[in-house]
């Protein structure tokens, strides 16, 4: 059979059978790979669903350190990544050498990272923590205690906003989606679309840098700041038929397959994250068929990456 006339998706569905295998992926995957995932969407909840399944494989499409969580999470189960290159620009911004020159350089500052990070850096931090309980985590902390925050500088700078803090740090990097959406394309598409609902998906580093532009009043309209799921609902409850999303394109695929009769207008078109666009289904029936790629984290890393994930969780 020639490779035009192979059904990729009806094969991976018998793999995933024969393998005890679940399949998730994260809501920026390209809309094929969506449809033969089990479970699609943010990292922090897929990796939960990875820890709640009995199954054996996991074939986790998303990027690198989002497999790496669901590792650390379910060290008993086999995690697989279709592409080895599907990276985080934000997550590579700072290494451990570098965490570890800033951790010695502020003695008694409580680290805060951002899940967006290796496995590596989460073993060096004491909290973990997500767009949508940043705030959250860093008000846990005792008001007197300095803190490290990384790696997302937009999301850090939101964070002391809330917070009001004068004691928080911030790493200076960045991730290549988000660094292109800024406050005057948001206005813009606001000015165009003046009826939209604007809503901006919180888990997401891409729009790390639209919730420090709302906080700071940068932004001519009330936007809602919703969940993955908080989003999902909003957009088949509310009445309104048009709605402005600012996160990556990806998540246009899932809100429009479920509500048909609506409209959801991106307010880049080019908001791609190329690292998870590397992901298909052509790679994700090679990673069933060939057990590739496996991610496993260190044990020895896993132990102490998993302290900051529990603090988080605790938390909220």
């Amino acid at each position: 059979m020639s490779i035009l006339n192979f059904d990729f998706s009806k094969e991976i569905q018998r793999l995933k059978k024969e393998k005890n295998a679940i399949i998730l992926a994260h809501n920026y995957q390209i809309s094929q790979v969506q449809e033969v995932a089990d479970f699609i969407g943010d990292s922090l909840k897929l990796s939960r669903l990875a820890g709640e399944t009995d199954a054996s494989y996991i074939v986790f499409c998303g990027v690198h350190f989002m497999a790496e969580t669901a590792s650390i999470i379910s060290p008993d189960k086999k995690v697989l990544i279709p592409d080895l290159e599907a990276g985080c620009s934000l997550a590579s911004s700072i290494n451990p050498k570098e965490l570890l020159k800033w951790k010695n350089e502020n003695p008694n500052a409580v680290v805060v990272s951002y899940v967006n990070t290796s496995a590596e850096i989460k073993a060096l931090s004491d909290y973990c923590c997500t767009s949508s309980n940043a705030v959250k985590v860093v008000k846990s902390i005792p008001a007197d205690q300095p803190v490290l925050f990384l790696p997302d500088m937009f999301l850090g700078a939101y964070v002391a906003e809330e917070t009001k803090r004068n004691n928080i740090k911030i790493w200076p990097g960045e991730c290549h989606v988000h660094a292109g959406i800024t406050d005057k394309d948001i206005n813009s598409m606001l000015a165009k679309y003046s009826n939209a609902e604007f809503m901006v998906h919180p888990e997401c580093s891409c729009t790390s840098s639209t919730l420090y532009h709302v906080s700071k009043g940068d932004i001519n309209k009330d936007c809602k700041i919703l969940s993955t799921e908080g989003m999902m609902k909003e957009a088949r409850e509310s009445k309104n038929n048009q709605f402005l999303i600012a996160t990556e394109v990806g998540i246009l695929h899932r809100m429009q397959e479920e509500n048909p009769s609506k409209e959801f207008i991106p307010v880049k078109n080019d908001a791609v994250c190329k690292y998870m666009k590397k992901i298909t289904v052509e790679k994700v029936h090679n990673s069933l068929i060939n057990d590739v790629y496996e991610v496993k984290v260190p044990e020895k890393i896993a132990r102490k990456a998993i302290i900051p994930i529990e603090r988080m969780l605790a938390i909220t």
